[in-house]
């Protein structure tokens, strides 16, 4: 529940539309729902804007599927996000809900039932190579869902920087940067430099047996000399564009 449903909630009871014990039973599962295996924070949207969002793996379709109904049931308007998802999960999941779409990229389920963009300006997502957009998309669908505007700026790369120097004027356009890369992580410094905006650097695990599954990309980014560039976890996409997100609506 957000909180224009809570004050619709209560103008209904102060009309008389809508009888305290119903109310009560609306809200009696705030903050949270035990649903056994998991307690869902239907509190989260009220206190960050955007309902819990569901880490897929390690979890059954059928755990993830509920906690997505759970979701659903008290919100008529959240949009709903299921990360590291599979097929098996996406068929649950689209059996509680026919608008559930599978994004098997990024292995990403979205139900997206709420498209007003309330961001204030534009999140622009670049990415280093064609490998890295894997990450890049599951920036792009999570930033999407959260209210924001949306731009790509994919393969382009420091091997061929002339790649990226014709695209300067969209980046300076951009309220937020996110910017994902693997191998060395040398992109988003070469971003940083270029503009005026934050800059959060994603590294990924791609790249050769010295990149260490990503941890030489995130060096490389956390020692970067562009003191606008910050830096999230490896391969984590969404953690960039929730940062984002808080950024482009402050």
């Amino acid at each position: 529940m957000n909180e224009l449903e809570l004050k619709k909630l209560l103008k209904a009871v102060r009309a008389g539309s809508l009888s305290g014990d119903e109310a009560l039973n609306r809200l009696k599962h705030l903050p949270f729902e035990d649903l056994g295996f998991a307690k869902v924070d239907h509190h989260r949207a009220l206190r960050q804007g955007f309902a819990e969002v569901i880490f897929g793996k390690s979890k059954t379709p059928k755990q993830v599927a509920e906690i997505a109904q759970a979701i659903l049931r008290r919100d008529s308007q959240q949009n709903v996000l299921i990360t590291r998802a599979d097929k098996k999960i996406f068929t649950a999941v689209k059996r509680i809900h026919r608008a559930a779409k599978f994004h098997e990229l990024p292995a990403v389920i979205t139900i997206q039932r709420n498209r007003e963009v309330t961001g204030k300006g534009t999140i622009c997502v670049v990415s280093a190579g064609t490998s890295d957009m894997p990450v890049a998309e599951e920036a792009v669908l999570t930033a999407e869902l959260m209210g924001n505007r949306v731009t790509r700026l994919y393969d382009v790369g420091v091997a061929g920087i002339h790649r990226l120097l014709h695209h300067r004027e969209e980046l300076t356009q951009a309220r937020v940067i996110i910017c994902v890369a693997g191998m060395e992580g040398a992109l988003p410094s070469v971003v940083g430099g270029l503009v005026a905006v934050p800059v959060i650097a994603v590294p990924t695990s791609v790249g050769y047996g010295a990149s260490f599954n990503g941890v030489a990309a995130l060096l490389g980014m956390l020692n970067s000399c562009a003191s606008n560039v910050t830096v999230v976890n490896i391969d984590n996409g969404f953690g960039a564009a929730r940062v984002a997100t808080c950024i482009n609506h402050l």
